[in-house]
């Protein structure tokens, strides 16, 4: 399984030729080495942790994986995962307060306030708009006083001031992650650190963040054409299965989730069997597992949470889905396919390679260098997730006085291209360098080595699947690529989407005329 981050910027020549370079110089980086320097154990909690001995510099990098992402999210209450990743940072029971014992106290009494407030605002009659006020005034009266007991940002401030570089979350639709790197002689603060925030989570500041979310939500999606187009796409090509629903939330959801939702949340999925942590870098196995052991056996044992059994029924009518304003257009759409199990996942990588790795890949030869109808055009698998059955995505921006159309055919014209003839020796030969030289690319630092362990531990329930994924990108032949193309780029499967570049609404005079 290749990384899985979506990138709408097309790769360059010189990123494969920089790829190479690194492959020539990484052969000891095999799957031998690596058993020779990694330790795994499980936790009798259920906590899995991976140490890879690395010592070239006295740094170590970390990556915290949980198994739970935006498709988590309890039916009306999407946002929660994201929420949980910025509770994240805002410290523990010791760590960003005062006084956590009052400051406890207040944050029940705030807890009840939103309650009161949403209680009233929610009635589908009979609502009292004077006491509607009332409980709003209640509520920021509440969430002021338990703001007395707050210590901004202590908890990265302490992170940093002891070497943390990089300190950042992520919140995918599939999985969370937490991550940094810092000096070897600081490895008991960040198990003390991270540990803490993973089991001793205080919802501190929550409907603060609950507006920052809503305001991210506004600039990502409500006041981008793009991401309004982005999440009406996958909403059409979905049906039944959460990939369907918006990844940062509803406006409606999200301006009504509580912190006592988050902590319920928090309680099914951060559970030791469902947490692998990876630690890689200046570390030696026999010294760095008893100290982790030490800290991460605070977190919860707990079952596995069940895995989602919602299956999106077979698509068989083309979907469209079309927008029309005065910006830039873009064309795209996607055909279901199945998740990372399938024995075809490295078939649908090799489609992705051959039509969009960089300036010789075949979408950019044709629409951008041939034809010179678009700035950009990519193929994007899976798309918006790969844990359970996604999309492979094709997308284009026109130039200046081309349009969607024009995109959607030229596209069409090189998926039949691969239906209908095999590829050549050369693209797929170069496909496969490139994804080993890929795979090498992502061990030479301890931060991406780190990433690929704790997922694909996560994944496959065996980190050394990094490893053995190349012998399946060794097996893909032309047979396979156009078996696949035409079992799936059928317009059946399809739903595309695009924007159509409208002209400017005018604005009406005082006179009855048009400005």
């Amino acid at each position: 399984m290749q990384s899985r981050i979506s990138s709408w910027f097309w790769k360059s020549f010189l990123a494969l030729t920089l790829a190479e370079i690194a492959f020539a110089g990484a052969q000891a980086q095999d799957l031998k080495s690596f058993e020779q320097r990694i330790t795994t154990k499980v936790l009798p909690n259920g906590l899995t942790l991976i140490v890879c001995e690395r010592q070239e510099a006295p740094v170590f990098s970390y990556s915290t994986f949980i198994d739970a992402g935006d498709v988590n999210d309890p039916s009306g209450e999407s946002g929660l995962a994201h929420m949980f990743e910025h509770l994240a940072f805002k410290g523990t029971s010791e760590i960003g307060t005062t006084d956590y014992a009052d400051e406890k106290v207040a944050l029940a009494k705030v807890e009840a306030a939103n309650n009161a407030y949403e209680a009233e605002y929610l009635k589908a009659v009979g609502r009292d708009e004077h006491k509607l006020a009332e409980l709003e005034k209640a509520f920021k009266e509440a969430t002021d006083e338990a703001h007395k007991f707050v210590i901004p940002n202590q908890f990265t401030d302490i992170a940093e001031r002891n070497g943390a570089e990089g300190v950042n979350a992520s919140t995918g639709l599939d999985e969370t992650r937490f991550f940094w790197s810092m000096p070897e002689n600081r490895l008991e603060l960040w198990a003390w650190l991270e540990s803490s925030r993973l089991a001793d989570t205080v919802p501190r500041e929550f409907y603060k963040e609950r507006d920052v979310v809503i305001e991210e939500r506004r600039m990502r999606t409500d006041s981008n054409p793009n991401g309004r187009l982005f999440e009406q796409f996958v909403a059409t090509a979905y049906v039944a299965h959460n990939y369907g629903r918006s990844n940062i939330g509803w406006p409606s959801e999200v301006s009504q989730i509580n912190a006592t939702e988050a902590m319920e949340f928090h309680k099914k999925y951060y559970v030791g069997a469902n947490i692998v942590v990876a630690v890689v870098g200046d570390v030696k196995a026999s010294d760095t597992l008893p100290v982790l052991e030490k800290y991460f056996s605070r977190i919860p044992a707990g079952p596995k949470p069940e895995e989602m059994t919602t299956v999106e029924p077979k698509q068989f009518a083309e979907k469209t889905v079309a927008i029309r304003e005065a910006t830039q257009p873009i064309y795209m759409e996607g055909y279901h396919r199945p998740d990372y199990h399938d024995p075809d996942d490295a078939v649908y990588d090799a489609i992705s390679d051959i039509m969009s790795n960089g300036r010789v890949s075949r979408l950019y030869r044709s629409l951008v260098r041939d034809q010179q109808i678009a700035a950009g055009a990519e193929g994007v698998s899976p798309y918006p997730g790969g844990k359970y059955p996604g999309l492979f995505v094709f997308f284009a921006v026109p130039l200046p006085g081309h349009t969607p159309a024009e995109m959607r055919d030229a596209i069409h014209k090189e998926i039949d291209k691969l239906k209908t003839a095999d590829v050549s020796d050369e693209e797929l030969a170069m496909y496969k360098t490139r994804t080993r030289a890929d795979l090498l690319r992502g061990l030479a630092d301890n931060q991406g080595l780190a990433n690929n362990l704790a997922e694909y531990q996560t994944r496959f329930g065996d980190w050394r699947e990094l490893f053995l994924q190349l012998d399946r990108v060794d097996k893909v032949t032309k047979a396979d690529i156009r078996r696949v193309a035409n079992q799936v780029f059928v317009a059946g499967n399809r739903t595309g989407a695009w924007i159509e570049t409208a002209a400017p609404a005018t604005t009406a005079r005082k006179d009855g005329g048009a400005q």
